[in-house]
């Protein structure tokens, strides 16, 4: 969960932050401040992750409260001037938005907030001296996928195989599959190499959900997945290992 608080001057705008974030699975609202001042003190206290962080208020701008902080979190400006999107670049904010904001525009900030937020747990993890690679680690036992117009939460043990197709990747689990946009090869990368193996240009399967494998193909829930020539090797390298 990525902890985080709103601030704005303007309480109608406020409630709309507050609404969306309880809104997006992967958010915990931490607190909601109409005084720049105030929120100042209480992430001196209670750190978080991200601030969703109006620029133009009263006695101290937005920009100003993130420029006194000595170890910012993440922060995703919102303003209802886009004069201020330079400064957003030059500070290195997440996201910027311009209000009124849709909820469709503040989940596609979210979605960004939460891939720097997994970038920065996997450093962490490498910082602290562990072995495995960055690529194959994986900080929760779950992911986070944007499907159309929602982020869904999918548990890794829930995945039989995933699915390259033309302009998607297809995520096959017990439930429904899901459609999304990341390609198969980001999939690869950053699930758990010793739960996850790729068989085939496009198939990445689950090591757990192999019913048995013969000749060149792998059974998974009754869907045959072909092994291509190109990982048949590694494949029965950790079939073997793990006989």
């Amino acid at each position: 969960m990525i902890k985080c608080i709103a601030v704005d001057d303007e309480p109608l705008a406020l409630e709309i932050m507050e609404d969306y974030i309880r809104k997006v699975p992967f958010l915990t609202l931490a607190g909601k401040f109409e005084n720049a001042a105030t929120a100042l003190r209480f992430i001196q206290d209670e750190p978080v992750d991200l601030v969703f962080l109006d620029i133009k208020m009263p006695d101290i701008t937005g920009i100003q409260f993130l420029k006194s902080l000595k170890y910012p979190p993440m922060v995703v400006f919102t303003t209802a001037y886009g004069e201020y999107a330079l400064d957003g670049f030059n500070l290195d904010v997440v996201d910027y938005l311009l209000k009124p904001v849709p909820f469709e525009r503040f989940l596609k900030a979210a979605a960004k907030a939460s891939e720097t937020w997994s970038v920065s747990q996997q450093k962490n993890v490498s910082a602290m001296g562990n072995t495995v690679p960055m690529e194959a680690a994986w900080v929760n036992d779950y992911i986070f996928i944007k499907t159309e117009y929602k982020i869904i939460k999918i548990n890794l043990e829930d995945i039989l195989f995933i699915e390259a197709l033309k302009d998607y990747t297809k995520i096959y689990t017990h439930n429904l599959p899901v459609l999304t946009l990341r390609s198969l090869k980001s999939f690869e990368t950053r699930l758990p190499a010793d739960k996850f193996i790729r068989v085939h240009r496009s198939y990445l399967v689950s090591l757990n959900k192999i019913n048995c494998v013969e000749k060149n193909t792998v059974m998974i829930a009754n869907q045959s997945i072909p092994i291509s020539d190109g990982y048949r090797d590694r494949f029965y390298d950790v079939i073997n290992r793990n006989s």
